[in-house]
């Protein structure tokens, strides 16, 4: 048993009238004791589930990130003028609505915008379509590749991936208590919030109840980070919803936040969510959309494209991103990104490849 593990369990699980907040210190001091198991699976446990019930603040969420950011992988910095884009979405997956950030992210690299994306395999507690397995069935292996390799493909592509089991078996070692307790722990907050690139990024995070907003504005505040955008997604995700209005926060270079309410159909588009009713037809039916063929799940990445690309910078208004984004995926552009991105990863994994 960890002495000092159990301190810190002391405060957090105490109850509601007489636990107490950690630190910063003290929060990464407990991150780095679970990610070790150092501490045992009973006070790992425990923690957990007494942090999910006293609920996080921001300095311990920015501590459990430090303790992150100290076992865990930091990709190197690639050769590149413009910030990285992260997006943080739920590790437990989908099983309602059509994931629609695959498409996103091969839009933005398409257009120049580095795209660095991160997660595992099937996790609880909803065990829902994870990325992985969407990068798998357009035949990206991208679980194969070692971080130097994954940051290659970054390098040469603009698109990468942070695959946990692979790249961080140590928050994968966690992974299991998910499962046990039931819910979702407070680490389930971090890997929204979560960047493992070392250079200049712009970290995308998608929520789905209000608290974790200023929750992820408090934690980005005790980082430092200054550019970020919080998305009230998809079940959780960064992938605004036409089904209802999208809600944005958005930091403006001068420091300030400003929210956005966004309504599909300003832009002519419907106001549907595609539900994720059979994934093997969703997953049939993405090349399609990838190459740019007419479909519901073709609007919702117009939607999404034309946010993102006007967002980071690459179009001067929301509508000339949705137009941009029309173009690149029915001129083929997005779907030759994605026919090189699957070159460069079997160039990456071929026997001569060296697997640092």
């Amino acid at each position: 048993m960890s002495q000092a593990f159990r301190d810190i369990l002391k405060k957090v699980g105490s109850g509601s009238h007489t636990s107490q907040p950690l630190s910063r210190d003290e929060a990464a001091e407990a991150g780095r004791m679970m990610l070790s198991q150092t501490a045992t699976p009973a006070q790992i446990g425990a923690f957990l589930i007494a942090h999910r019930i006293k609920r996080p603040t921001a300095p311990e969420l920015a501590g459990l990130l430090d303790a992150y950011g100290d076992l865990g992988p930091m990709m190197m910095p690639i050769d590149t003028e413009k910030a990285v884009t992260i997006f943080g979405c739920p590790y437990d997956g989908r099983s309602r609505t059509a994931p629609i950030i695959p498409i996103t992210a091969l839009l933005l690299a398409t257009a120049g915008i580095p795209v660095l994306l991160h997660g595992g395999d099937r996790m609880p507690t909803k065990e829902g379509l994870p990325l992985i397995e969407i990068w798998r069935s357009l035949g990206l292996p991208l679980d194969q590749l070692s971080l130097n390799q994954a940051r290659q493909l970054l390098q040469e592509t603009g698109f990468g991936f942070v695959y946990l089991p692979q790249h961080f078996p140590l928050a994968q070692g966690i992974v299991e208590y998910r499962e046990q307790i039931g819910k979702r722990p407070p680490l389930a907050t971090i890997e929204l919030f979560w960047c493992p690139y070392g250079g200049n990024a712009h970290v995308v995070s998608g929520y789905v109840h209000p608290p974790t907003e200023e929750l992820a504005k408090g934690t980005f505040a005790q980082q430092g980070r200054e550019q970020f955008t919080l998305v009230k997604g998809l079940e959780g995700s960064c992938d605004l919803p036409r089904s209802r209005a999208a809600i944005v926060g958005v930091t403006h270079g001068d420091g300030r936040f400003e929210h956005l309410l966004l309504h599909a159909g300003d832009h002519g588009l419907s106001s549907y969510d595609l539900p994720l009713d059979d994934e093997t037809a969703y997953l049939s039916a993405l090349p399609g959309a990838i190459a740019g063929q007419p479909s519901e799940l073709l609007g919702s990445a117009l939607w999404n494209g034309g946010f993102y690309l006007w967002r980071l910078g690459y179009c001067d208004t929301f509508s000339a991103g949705i137009a941009e984004a029309k173009r690149l995926l029915k001129e083929g552009q997005v779907q030759a990104k994605l026919a090189e991105i699957r070159q460069v990863l079997g160039q990456l994994k071929a026997p001569s490849a060296v697997l640092v």
